[in-house]
């Protein structure tokens, strides 16, 4: 086991959960147990607000599977994770102040809350939290793996012993501090990454012997390595535009990251985040990505790509600076694991059982439900993730595509257009979690753009047809 890289990380774990024992004392003294439990009784600020949503949003895929994929694909990745740039921006303009006053009209706690106050209906949301668990726990299995990858890989424990390790730390922590612990210790972990990207970027560069060492070395390689096609050509112009949709716009339909959308304080707050956001991830995605690429000549025949990330930051750094660094995957990790977490159960918890089975639920009831629903949640996806993928990636995008074509029109079209109706949300949902669920396994790259670009086009048809169908037999059924 390598000390000198293990014990920064321990330190920092603890911190984190430092963090959580406080948020857990604040939450004591709120009055409302769900608005703090669930979303920090809104009161977050510029800094926090973007840090929390680039931690969320920055994930193992991110910083494991991510450059794992640019590590094999080459610079051609690096072009298409830049994609990712302006989510934040896109969520905080298309969402922002609209949806933050319709969340606080509504009282809503989360997006399925949001959509039953705009819907009225039973079957929306019903349909909505079912999407939410279906596609979270691929979401979350994926965290888990990458989570166990990377303390596998840095102490030299089994696979599955480091899952257990990672599992235990999360649930535990989650339970203890809800919402609040999550966006503070999201900022800390914003900040660790931001600082871990940039040290782990001028490290690799130094090992490499400089940009054009490392640029002439992948060249001689593969040419494409150094090309926007990828080392096998397979990254087309049509199939990395399609990315735009989604990790760029589809973005504002995950729920975990409109939830951030309706927690924060005031506007001022917001268009600070949303110029933090884009400089910061927008640094992170591209630092990451490009360090994938670069470890390929320093240490070449990786067979297990995911575990690119911690063998460089190993292999270029002293141990005590890469426990600091491989702190960075390790918080983004954790970060999107408990808003994950709190996501799923706050569905079950607030949607399903206050909404439906017991709406006069004590605070006692719920608070118990609250921490017995995440412990559950927690134990299950440990056990989906005892037999991972070969690329963790893939699981997380499956995950965004489907939670895309679920909620991106119900949510952007519930908001702008007024004439949408529950019919409209249905049809939009079925169709969308449908034409996904088939066309990711019969037709995997439609006319040679990603899955979800399709699913999303006919979410989109089905909401607006149904809403003027049913409008139309209204007025007819009006007008004998």
């Amino acid at each position: 086991m390598n000390w000198g890289v293990v014990i920064p990380l321990i330190v920092f774990v603890t911190a984190i959960f430092g963090i959580g024992f406080w948020a857990s004392r604040q939450m004591a003294s709120k009055r409302d147990f769900l608005q703090e439990y669930f979303l920090g009784s809104r009161e977050l600020g510029g800094l926090i607000l973007a840090m929390t949503m680039i931690a969320t949003y920055g994930s193992a895929s991110s910083f494991v599977g991510g450059p794992g994929v640019a590590y094999t694909q080459g610079l051609g990745w690096v072009l298409l994770a830049m994609s990712q740039t302006a989510t934040g921006y896109f969520v905080l303009m298309i969402l922002g102040k609209k949806f933050a006053v319709k969340a606080r009209q509504y009282k809503a706690v989360t997006l399925v809350d949001y959509l039953k106050g705009r819907y009225q209906s039973k079957a929306v949301v019903l349909l909505s939290a079912a999407s939410i668990i279906i596609f979270l726990f691929s979401a979350m299995a994926a965290q888990w793996v990458g989570g166990a990858r990377l303390i596998e890989s840095l102490t030299g424990l089994s696979y599955t012993s480091a899952l257990f390790i990672f599992a235990a730390a999360v649930i535990v922590y989650v339970i203890i501090g809800g919402f609040r612990a999550v966006v503070v210790t999201d900022t800390l972990q914003g900040i660790v990454m931001f600082f871990g990207t940039l040290i782990i970027l001028i490290g690799t560069i130094i090992a490499g012997g400089g940009m054009g060492n490392i640029m002439s070395d992948l060249a001689a390689e593969n040419p494409n390595l150094v090309t926007p096609f990828g080392h096998d050509g397979s990254l087309t112009p049509r199939y990395v535009s399609s990315f735009w949709i989604l990790v760029g716009v589809g973005v504002i339909g995950l729920p975990q990251v409109a939830v951030r959308a309706m927690s924060y304080k005031s506007s001022k707050g917001m268009h600070r985040a949303l110029i933090i956001g884009t400089v910061v991830t927008a640094f992170m995605m591209f630092g990451m990505h490009l360090v994938g690429v670069m470890a390929r000549p320093i240490l070449p025949g990786i067979e297990t790509p995911d575990s690119v990330m911690p063998r460089i930051a190993m292999e270029v750094l002293p141990a005590w600076l890469a426990g600091v660094v491989l702190a960075a995957p390790m918080a983004a990790i954790m970060s999107t694991v408990d808003s994950l977490l709190l996501l799923v159960s706050s569905t079950v918890v607030k949607d399903v059982y206050v909404n439906y089975m017991k709406p006069d639920a004590s605070r006692k009831q719920v608070k118990r439900v609250s921490f017995g629903v995440t412990a559950v949640l927690g134990i299950s996806v440990f056990a989906m993730s005892l037999s991972p993928p070969d690329l963790l990636i893939w699981l997380n995008l499956f995950a965004f595509g489907g939670l895309e074509s679920a909620f991106i029109w119900p949510v952007v079209l519930g908001l702008y257009w007024s004439k949408g109706n529950k019919y409209g949300a249905l049809a939009s949902i079925i169709i969308g979690v449908a034409a996904y669920s088939l066309i990711h396994n019969l037709w995997p790259e439609p006319f040679g753009m990603h899955t979800v670009t399709l699913p999303v086009l006919l979410s989109c048809a089905g909401y607006i047809t149904a809403t003027l169908v049913s409008r139309r037999v209204t007025t007819i059924g009006h007008h004998p």
